[in-house]
């Protein structure tokens, strides 16, 4: 397959060279991959971190800056950033408020951030620690013990964000994060497989007129296979896989979230179709955000995230945000 890269053993170092060069308001540190915000550590303000393999973007680093991150650590494509990487990024950014690690529920992911907890208290920074796992596809993955983590962290991370921005407490900040993910869930479908660098074709084999219902974003299997369904036929079954485990109707945030292949032309009638279900289920939908956010390199297909929002949750989503790959409100 094409890819637009040099060498695939340079594809997250070269990524984040352009990210410097575009973003001046990002420190990128190429060398020991970490993305901080350039007005860190932000006196008085609690520090958001949170990091995961690459091929995800314009997670997390794209999430970096004022109402979202504080920082974030890229991994390599696909693999967890290492406990060095998140103990940096911890120390640059901590004003003395404390540090709240975002983490999503991937093994590699879970381990690392756990020992980087431990070394950065070492080293006098207090961390708390909040775990996304939005995903209601399976129980267990190729990656995961539990549920995977997934689109809600785009609502973590700019809920807690939000809050933090505000001057709330550590423990209020890590509060608000766990409401939000309690209150989110996700499904996610795969219409072609992503490829990765390092092997130069489809991660996984999804034949022509067959799609994955339930995948994960780094191509885990989900439910089961089915011929090629429409977008109504898609949403019908998505939103109500979502709706099954999430509990009583109440106005969510609502996240139409591409996984890096499909086009807005399809996202946004897909959306449209996501809005009728919900209307027929009696759901009212206070936010909508249609777009690749929380990506998997080219696949095709998408997912969807609701969240439960309550007046506070609603607010504090309303409330500025300045990153590469979320921006309003400034």
């Amino acid at each position: 397959m094409k890819m637009l890269i040099n060498v695939p053993e340079t594809v997250v170092a070269d990524a984040l060279r352009g990210m410097a060069a575009a973003h001046r308001e990002l420190v990128v540190d190429v060398e020991n991959r970490v993305v901080v915000r350039r007005d860190a550590p932000v006196a008085g303000k609690v520090a958001l971190v949170s990091g995961g393999g690459s091929g995800h973007e314009p997670l997390h680093g794209g999430f970096v800056g004022p109402g979202m991150l504080d920082a974030a650590c890229p991994g390599e494509v696909f693999t967890s950033p290492v406990p060095d990487q998140m103990v940096r990024a911890a120390a640059a950014v901590d004003s003395g408020e404390g540090v709240l690690f975002l983490v999503k529920n991937y093994t590699g992911d879970v381990l690392n951030f756990q020992m980087a907890a431990e070394l950065a208290e070492d080293e006098g920074v207090r961390v708390a620690s909040v775990l996304v796992n939005d995903d209601v596809a399976v129980a267990d993955s190729t990656h995961t013990a539990g549920r995977r983590g997934t689109g809600a962290t785009l609502f973590v991370e700019k809920i807690a964000g939000a809050a933090a921005e505000e001057g709330a407490s550590l423990d209020r900040v890590a509060e608000l994060a766990r409401q939000v993910v309690e209150s989110s869930r996700s499904f996610g479908v795969a219409l072609s497989a992503c490829a990765t660098p390092a092997k130069g074709g489809p991660m996984f084999d999804l034949p022509t007129g067959e799609l994955e219902l339930g995948v994960g974003i780094h191509g885990e299997p989900g439910r089961e296979r089915r011929p090629m369904m429409t977008a109504r036929e898609i949403a019908d079954y998505a939103v109500d896989a979502v709706l099954a485990d999430l509990g009583p109707r109440q106005p969510v945030l609502a996240l139409v979230n591409g996984m890096g292949g499909t086009p807005l032309l399809e996202l946004y009638g897909f959306g449209a179709e996501v809005h009728r279900v919900l209307g027929e289920r009696g759901v009212p939908v206070a936010r909508t955000l249609v777009g690749n956010y929380v990506t998997s390199l080219d696949m095709a297909g998408c997912s969807v995230t609701l969240c439960q929002a309550d007046e506070e949750l609603l607010r504090l989503w309303d409330a500025p945000v300045q990153t590469p790959g979320l921006r309003w409100g400034r």
